[in-house]
């Protein structure tokens, strides 16, 4: 693996050339994983392009999410480390609504989502040629320069509803430079009162509630899957999911899949039909389980 000398700051000529040292020695490499090669973020990278088919925009979040639904069919995606989610469909229907300090959204329909605008920093407007193909999309990051979320234009979109778009929310600030501050780590109490933690479990009135308990008891939310062994919980094996996922295909049941991140929680609420260990990376051969459907990718 490359290994760079670069700063977590360092001047966006700097980033923009290692990039292209990259990008000539493993072409196709995808942009994430070139920012974890040089020890820098996703955002880091785009940035260095602003002005070359990357367009800066404003942190108006609530009005942003509220103008989605005009640019018709796209594909939304939101992955962490672990799991990316793809959604080909319109945003039908959003919600921005206050709760406590900070903003929230819901997104209803085709595409569901649940929105975290505490964590949106910045975002960008991008067209990029990869081959023969030509990719315009939203793409917003959280202050560490890490991906929140990005949404991608079909055939079917509404282009000039885009343009309008990026025209409108286009920031005055079009800088090649972007800082990133990394988060605090989070802390976990190591002692729980486990009664009153499970009997706060079993008083939940609604799945809404689960997050905000474990914060009152500082509990991470595995530590309580493990303190919930065998009354809420249970554990499977990680190589069940493959004829879980199989079997749910064969009987056309429908299932739910949930991937988030800080920012962005993206739902499936539907059937799934083709399952598929597929082999991919430019980083080392890495195996993923994937659902290939034409509305829908895991």
């Amino acid at each position: 693996m490359h290994r760079s000398s670069l700063t977590p700051n360092a001047n966006p000529e700097a980033i923009a050339q290692a990039w292209r040292g990259i990008n000539e020695a493993k072409p196709g490499i995808r942009i994430r994983e070139a920012a974890a090669e040089l020890g820098l973020s996703e955002a880091q990278l785009l940035a260095t392009q602003v002005g070359e088919g990357v367009t800066r925009l404003t942190n108006e979040w609530g009005p942003l999410l509220k103008r989605l639904p005009q640019l018709g069919p796209v594909m939304s995606l939101t992955r962490n480390q672990h799991c990316i989610l793809e959604h080909k469909g319109v945003f039908e229907k959003v919600k921005v609504f206050a709760r406590s300090n900070h903003q929230m959204a819901l997104v209803q329909g085709p595409i569901e989502t649940r929105v975290f605008l505490k964590s949106w920093h910045v975002a960008f407007a991008v067209t990029q040629t990869k081959g023969d193909r030509v990719l315009t999309s939203l793409q917003i990051f959280d202050h560490e320069g890490q991906a929140i979320t990005k949404v991608y234009l079909q055939e079917e979109s509404d282009y000039e509803a885009y343009e309008q778009l990026v025209m409108d929310f286009k920031a005055e600030n079009q800088a090649k430079a972007q800082d990133v501050v990394a988060y605090e780590p989070e802390t976990y109490v190591q002692e729980v009162n486990e009664s009153a933690f499970l009997e706060s479990w079993s008083n939940l009135q609604d799945t809404h509630d689960f997050f905000p308990m474990l914060r009152d008891y500082q509990v991470q939310r595995h530590q309580a899957l493990r303190l919930a062994e065998g009354k809420f919980s249970y554990t499977i094996p990680a190589d069940s999911i493959q004829p879980m996922l199989e079997e749910a295909a064969r009987q056309k049941l429908p299932i739910m899949v949930f991937a988030g991140n800080r920012g962005n929680l993206q739902i499936h609420q539907d059937t799934v039909r083709t399952i598929r260990l597929l082999e991919r990376g430019h980083t080392g051969i890495e195996r993923w389980l994937n659902v290939l459907d034409p509305h829908f990718n895991m």
